[in-house]
């Protein structure tokens, strides 16, 4: 990068792309003097695409200090400030400004923040007051723990124009969303991905009006994913998408649907979203789910009460084609007709589910059917499957001890095995594995 700087002047430069960014670059910044210059009255727009991993025993409150502190410090005059993760799956550290000075992370000038912060109270720290010209504020919160006894700055956040809110812990606290969006009377675009539990009702229409509409007249944009988790025992009548559906309906939200997934006999998830579905995850999708194209889905969650059968496998393909990561939680055994149709002694009545993208399956906590469902080479085809988690029992069943060919080609190409109890890894096993890392 030096070089390159260096070479010649380059007078309109304003916006620097840093990939593979690491802690360690920092003390590139600060001993190459050179380049300061550039950084400090240049630099405007910044994207840092962090290759550093979130690691719960990490002090993110240092690595907010030393690494993203440190960054609005030596670039005076930046704008834009986008930092993103490295790969696929991995988590970098989140942003952290619990018990640091105020004037952490500060800037009079920052309008643009894209971010993954740790707590839902970092994202509130962010719209206490630091960063007070941000019109656009993009935030992935890791966990929503905080503290009751913080008292954050409440006044109106009349700059802000856009906010993003996507949240990969289960919320409690519906009321302190609420609470923060009516502090955002000028809001034009909002992007939310939530969970919501122990709230004992769902969210439907009626809420999206009173909780977001009324609140945020100037609303043009609203793109959303809403997740409440309700338990049976409290209700007296049993949900369904359609009555979800209605309320939406009612308040105009045509390009917006409704799905209930029975997780267990006594709790269901109730999701509302629009569409289309601009989110890369979704979790606790049951059989009976609307019928459209997920894009941009890569990591999906099923679960439900009863059995998942081959069509629904068969669905699951053709809605989520960009799919890589794959979470089945279902202890239900396929039905007779389903497993007969691909016994060798039964003709194949259905075609091969081919999965191009996927690479990481997870059924640990599944019914061995499952296991046959992805293994079998007469049932899926599994092309870039690498990471691979399962229950140690199912495993050696399915592939008869790691003897079986209909299973092999499927698992030819696995680096990594967790398995749910313990493996004597024999010769027969590391050659159905040839691919494993050892």
């Amino acid at each position: 990068m030096e070089r390159i700087l260096l070479a010649t002047d380059y007078p309109n430069l304003t916006e620097l792309k840093i990939s593979h960014f690491q802690e360690d670059a920092l003390y590139y910044f600060l001993n190459k003097l050179s380049l300061q210059s550039i950084f400090r009255e240049q630099i405007t727009v910044l994207t840092l695409i962090n290759d550093d991993k979130y690691k719960k025993e990490r002090s993110l409150e240092n690595y907010s200090l030393y690494v993203y502190s440190f960054i609005l410090t030596l670039f005076e005059n930046l704008k834009k400030l986008s930092i993103t993760g490295g790969s696929f799956g991995s988590s970098y550290p989140g942003l952290s400004l619990r018990d640091l000075p105020f004037t952490t992370f500060s800037s009079p000038i920052l309008t643009h923040l894209y971010i993954n912060v740790k707590t839902f109270d970092d994202c509130l720290y962010l719209l206490d007051g630091r960063l007070r010209q941000l019109t656009t504020l993009c935030v992935t919160v890791y966990t929503v723990k905080s503290s009751s006894e913080i008292v954050h700055n409440m006044d109106k956040l009349c700059n802000l124009k856009y906010f993003s809110l996507k949240v990969s812990d289960l919320f409690e606290a519906y009321d302190k969303i609420s609470s923060l969006f009516r502090r955002m009377s000028n809001l034009e675009k909002l992007t939310l991905n939530i969970a919501v539990r122990r709230r004992n009702r769902v969210i439907d229409g009626t809420d999206i009006q009173h909780d977001i509409f009324d609140c945020m007249p100037q609303l043009h944009s609203f793109t959303f994913c809403i997740c409440a988790y309700v338990e049976m025992v409290d209700l007296s009548y049993k949900l369904t998408s359609e009555d979800i559906q209605q309320t939406l309906t009612d308040i105009g939200q045509q390009h917006a649907v409704s799905m209930v997934s029975y997780v267990t006999k006594k709790k269901a998830a109730c999701s509302i979203f629009s569409l289309p579905f601009e989110f890369d995850y979704l979790e606790d999708l049951g059989n009976k789910y609307p019928n459209t194209v997920f894009s941009y889905v890569t990591y999906l969650l099923v679960r439900d009460t009863v059995p998942f059968e081959h069509e629904f496998f068969m669905r699951i393909a053709r809605s989520f084609p960009s799919l890589k990561y794959l979470r089945i939680f279902n202890m239900k055994s396929q039905t007779l007709n389903s497993r007969m149709t691909f016994s060798s002694d039964n003709s194949q009545l259905y075609s091969i589910i081919e999965y191009p993208h996927l690479t990481i399956l997870d059924v640990k906590y599944a019914h061995r059917d499952y296991v046959e469902q992805f293994l079998n080479e007469a049932k899926a085809y599994i092309p870039c499957l690498t990471n691979f988690e399962v229950f140690v029992d199912y495993l050696k069943a399915v592939t008869k001890n790691f003897r079986r060919e209909e299973t092999r080609r499927n698992c030819a190409k696995v680096e990594r095995l967790f398995t749910r109890g313990s493996l004597v890894r024999t010769d027969n096993f590391w050659l159905y594995f040839p691919s494993l890392y050892k």
